[in-house]
């Protein structure tokens, strides 16, 4: 019995770590700013930003329109080269 105890722990441990990298993010604004999310924010529409899936990259043909931003801690997002918190 201990051992079936030990192995759903482990299943269930297993499950939350694959969930929570699920729910990253790669997220884009309008002046073609990325950066990377450890989980899927809700962004306002006037902060112009796009969601994509964490394993989302642009096409070599818009090396020039994306550029990559350190992500920040905590919720926000990036703004004419700074970082807005919210």
């Amino acid at each position: 019995m201990k051992g079936f105890s030990l192995a759903i722990a482990a299943a269930g441990a297993a499950l939350s770590i694959s969930a929570s990298g699920a729910n990253a993010a790669v997220v884009c604004n309008a002046e073609g700013d990325c950066w990377r999310t450890k989980q899927k924010y809700e962004y306002r529409p006037e902060f112009k930003v796009k969601i994509y899936d964490d394993n989302w990259k642009w096409k070599d043909r818009d090396n020039k329109k994306y550029r990559w931003r350190e992500s920040q801690e905590g919720r926000g997002y990036w703004r004419k080269g700074v970082w807005i918190g919210f």
